[in-house]
């Protein structure tokens, strides 16, 4: 059984995903709308390569990419749980790609998902990118829903959401990228496990940590 099969049962088994991603994806194509940016949140490099869940996220944004639906691509995440920045391996991943340099941003600021979307579009407004989206897996996507909404009533960001299709990721065979993970070190790693408490952390993942004074509201 194939990585993806398995994320279709998974996904279908809870409810606590997306339900009928295709149907954003679709939206967007009919308003002929092309993002100036598009963030990509992170996850851990595994023995010096990509995990299943950068794997998917990559391999969408990059299905993304080709479309024509995004300008740039901001990739969010620091060397949360390993020496890797996160935001550094999909870069690296991303040139393996074919994706141009210019088009892409980082923020290595991020620890938790929230602080990805905060952050990147923190990136978004230095860099004047006003139309912004959400490109993950259809899990992360509909834990950050809520998230989302508290950022357009505290800065008038409206992100949409573009949730990975499982189906469409299944007939997308090119796959085989390798990157020299060395170039992905980040500086003065410590383990996020062993500076923040369990109890730290879950505000974090909850958005309680960000400093929403850095993001004045759109004019």
């Amino acid at each position: 059984m194939t990585f993806l099969s398995c994320f279709a049962i998974l996904f279908s088994t809870f409810s606590c995903v997306i339900r009928h991603p295709e149907k954003h994806l679709i939206k967007v194509i009919d308003s002929n709308e092309k993002f100036d940016a598009v963030i990509v949140p992170g996850h851990p490099l595994e023995d010096g390569e990509w995990s299943n869940v950068t794997e998917m996220r990559m391999v969408w944004v990059k299905y993304l990419w080709d479309q024509g639906l995004v300008k740039n691509i901001i990739f969010s995440g620091g060397a949360v749980y390993n020496q890797y920045a996160e935001c550094k391996v999909m870069k690296l991943y991303a040139l393996e790609m074919g994706i141009p340099a210019q088009n892409i941003f980082m923020d290595s600021l991020a620890e938790h998902s929230t602080e990805n979307v905060f952050y990147s579009t923190l990136i978004a407004k230095e860099n004047g990118l006003k139309t912004i989206a959400l490109a993950s897996d259809p899990y992360q996507t509909k834990n950050l829903k809520a998230f989302l909404k508290k950022m357009e009533r505290k800065t008038g960001y409206d992100i949409q959401i573009l949730p990975a299709i499982i189906d469409t990721l299944a007939t997308i065979e090119d796959r085989n990228y390798s990157i020299n993970p060395e170039k992905a070190i980040g500086s003065k790693f410590v383990d996020i496990t062993n500076t923040q408490s369990l109890g730290y952390r879950l505000k974090g993942t909850m958005g309680l940590r960000i400093d929403w004074e850095l993001l004045a509201p759109v004019q």
